[in-house]
């Protein structure tokens, strides 16, 4: 079983490489991110309640964003593990994760840092936003989510690091050279991806 986390800022590369890694370790990558869009895109009483924060560039309240990622997790292909891209964001989401693995009597085995410039990560962005026409990524809102994450997210990464679980990564580079950055320092901690072609 192979438990996961990814953090990083808006736009580092969390999404793109749960998707690899989800692969590698055969394990179901579990995006809020993701969740909340489908809903939006399909106009489901969650999308509309998600939505006003989303193009606020605002985080979805922590009582929200709970119950779906303990329903998600309670799926029968996250039995054998998952790897989480964008939860938790905040040290009460941590507590909950917490809650919801104690429960199961299990734990994260390693958290993912991945780095970016925040130059880099803005330029991405706008990158990504004129690609898909997104409306939630524009240049103020972009920053703001970058603001929101020095403030509420990086804290936890204190509290991984004095559990000993936090690996960084350089975000920066092909995506192919994260990659194998991030499969090298799991396997260290000896985690080892079931399959390398990626």
């Amino acid at each position: 079983m192979t438990r996961l986390l990814l953090i990083g800022p808006p736009g580092a590369g969390k999404g793109t490489q749960a998707e690899r890694l989800a692969l590698a370790f055969n394990v179901p990558a579990i995006s809020t991110g993701d969740i909340f869009r489908y809903n939006v895109t399909n106009n489901t009483p969650l999308g509309l309640e998600v939505k006003s924060f989303m193009d606020a560039g605002a985080y979805v309240p922590d009582s929200l964003t709970n119950a779906i990622v303990a329903d998600r997790l309670k799926e029968a292909d996250a039995a054998s593990g998952f790897l989480l891209d964008g939860y938790p964001r905040t040290t009460d989401q941590v507590a909950e994760l917490d809650r919801l693995l104690v429960a199961e009597g299990t734990q994260l085995d390693v958290v993912v840092l991945i780095t970016a410039d925040t130059d880099e990560v803005v330029a991405r962005l706008l990158k990504r936003a004129a690609e898909q026409g997104r409306a939630d990524d524009t240049a103020e809102v972009i920053r703001h989510r970058l603001d929101v994450y020095a403030e509420q997210t990086a804290p936890l990464i204190d509290v991984y690091s004095t559990r000993g679980v936090v690996v960084t990564i350089d975000g920066l580079g092909a995506v192919e050279a994260v990659t194998d950055r991030i499969l090298a320092a799991l396997a260290e901690r000896g985690l080892r991806a079931s399959t390398t072609t990626l």
